[in-house]
């Protein structure tokens, strides 16, 4: 019977990544069918972190992510969870030997978001290594299946593809992380200075971790390597939106790329895997 139980905890994680998120969606359906449900779980408990700190405005936040901290344990050493969210990951964990300490940094990151804090470079870096970073290197975890080796070989270009997917969100966030959130995680930069200038400067950061990040795709096993870069191009038309866009624009508007544009976004990307020129 926990059989069951484990198909719905796993189908509820993908109910979450489909209604979040298109484009980790289309994803992780290019993945190999073996992996995808362990992806779904990682994001799904993911989501459910970021929702607390995010959207449950009028409730104790720091209290229900104490609680999925809490909780988040004990299903991993006890090997089971009422909480289907939950269920899907500790499985998943266990399974893959996902690290403790990804999951750790993870949350003490989210705890950082509960707080007013002045972002310097160290706290920059910081935030990003355990809100996006170990996210990739929990995924990382799943697609080299145990192989620690090839692991440790795409560790780093999976940190520079998750920190540029996360400093992509900061700009495409601005407008409601700064007017309705108040928070500001670009260091060092007064918002209400955010020019052009340094707009450029941020970019160009996330276009030097796209050109090294690719690198580390095309490394990764096939059963994963068309799902990752499809993710990739997603983010990477994302990326070429708001390049397009003033620094005003961005403050004031969230930037999106239509349905229609991931779809041909998507064909591109298939023509140019089964023709082995990435």
């Amino acid at each position: 019977m926990k059989q069951k139980f484990d198909e719905l905890s796993f189908s509820i994680s993908e109910v979450i990544t489909k209604k979040y998120s298109t484009s980790f969606s289309l994803g992780i359906l290019a993945l190999k069918p073996t992996i995808r449900p362990a992806i779904y779980a990682i994001y799904g408990y993911v989501r459910l972190a970021d929702e607390i700190v995010d959207s449950f405005h009028g409730y104790d936040k720091e209290k229900l992510l104490r609680r999925l901290k809490i909780e988040t344990q004990h299903a991993i050493e006890d090997g089971i969870s009422i909480n289907p969210i939950l269920q899907s990951f500790q499985e998943t964990v266990n399974r893959y030997k996902i690290d403790q300490d990804l999951i750790d940094q993870f949350l003490h990151s989210m705890e950082m978001d509960l707080q007013q804090v002045d972002y310097n470079s160290d706290l920059y870096k910081e935030y990003i290594y355990g809100s996006a970073e170990v996210v990739g290197l929990m995924c990382l975890q799943v697609f080299t299946e145990g192989n620690k080796e090839k692991y440790n070989e795409l560790k780093p270009y999976a940190m520079k593809l998750g920190s540029a997917f996360q400093k992509i969100n900061f700009l495409r966030d601005l407008k409601d992380d700064y007017h309705i959130l108040g928070r500001t995680y670009f260091p060092n930069i007064d918002m209400q200075v955010f020019d052009n200038q340094v707009k450029v400067q941020i970019e160009q950061e996330i276009h030097a971790e796209f050109k090294e990040a690719l690198i580390g795709i095309k490394k990764l096993p096939s059963s994963a390597m068309f799902g990752v870069y499809l993710a990739y191009k997603y983010y990477l038309s994302l990326f070429k939106k708001i390049r397009s866009k003033s620094s005003s624009e961005i403050l004031n508007k969230r930037i999106r790329v239509p349905n229609s544009e991931k779809a041909y976004v998507a064909l591109k990307c298939y023509v140019r895997y089964k023709s082995a020129w990435l």
